[in-house]
């Protein structure tokens, strides 16, 4: 299984350097304050269900603080781990006495009835097919991932650190969390959120995110507000167009034909969008305009 890598030496430095102690680290992902010793001593290593909490308290993303190999893909056992749930959780999410079906699945034993799909799919924030992938790959299946695939931000988090990624393709620099801040309470005509909430909502320390504050950030990136509703269909729309006006802007930058990309192609919405954005892009392109002449 491509379990996640733990580096108790970053781990015992992070800890350090900011003057929490390993009984705080304990409270916070649910263990006693010796488990944690013995992590940062190499004596025993934290169940994978762990990492996501331990990212989550010290702030950083899941994949950069506890990264897999660069080719290693997931199997069910991580998609679980990643969630944040133990084997014995699963019982819950599909709605049994026991973890049985997910533990015969995740030893490549028993595939998955097709009533758990949906839901274990949902509770790891992932779609069908890559939960079905997932599921091959514990059966010792390659599974590739799919070339084109956009994942689909779910969280708030996960959608401001997807606009982050990919609305500033090339050299352009991403805006910084105090200069969000800056942005959205510009907006709101007054203080509504801090470098640190803006920090806290990146990170998924916090979830709730009022709607002002959704306001400001959608007109920082020039999405609709509707992206930071929990609805995938528009997730995957502004992810899609997200995209495709980066590979336009760091290629020829021209008018985009998006219609057959994906399942759903583009709305008229998103692709009237994009096309405006390639299009002033393009002017800017040009000697003499507001961009950098002759560029």
């Amino acid at each position: 299984m491509p379990a996640r890598h733990f580096d108790r030496d970053r781990v015992r430095t992070l800890r350090r350097s900011r003057d929490i102690t390993q009984s705080e680290v304990a409270e916070a992902v649910g263990v006693g304050g010796s488990t944690v010793a013995s992590w940062e001593l190499g004596t025993s290593a934290p169940d994978g269900e762990k990492l996501p909490a331990l990212a989550k308290f010290f702030g950083l993303p899941l994949d950069e603080l506890f990264p897999r190999g660069t080719d290693e893909l997931p199997d069910l056992a991580d998609l679980r781990c990643d969630a944040g749930y133990s084997q014995y959780q699963t019982k819950g999410l599909i709605g049994t006495k026991s973890s049985g079906p997910v533990a015969n699945a995740e030893r490549g034993k028993r595939r998955l009835s097709e009533k758990f799909h949906r839901p274990l799919a949902d509770a790891y924030g992932v779609t069908v097919e890559e939960l079905l992938a997932a599921q091959e790959r514990s059966f010792g299946n390659e599974v590739p991932a799919p070339a084109d695939a956009t994942r689909v931000p779910r969280s708030v988090a996960e959608k401001i650190t997807y606009l982050l990624e990919h609305s500033y393709p090339g050299a352009q620099v991403a805006p910084s969390d105090a200069e969000i801040a800056l942005a959205v309470n510009d907006h709101a005509g007054g203080q509504v959120v801090s470098e640190d909430g803006v920090l806290a909502l990146r990170t998924g320390a916090e979830s709730d995110l009022p709607p002002i504050v959704a306001e400001g950030l959608a007109e920082l990136f020039a999405v609709s507000p509707l992206y930071f509703q929990p609805d995938d269909t528009v997730a995957r729309q502004v992810a899609e167009g997200l995209r495709l006006l980066a590979a336009a802007r760091t290629g020829a930058v021209r008018r985009v034909e998006a219609r057959g990309l994906g399942p759903e192609g583009l709305s008229d919405d998103v692709l009237a969008f994009v096309n405006q954005v390639v299009e002033e892009l393009a002017s800017r392109e040009k000697p003499g305009t507001d961009g950098d002449p002759g560029r």
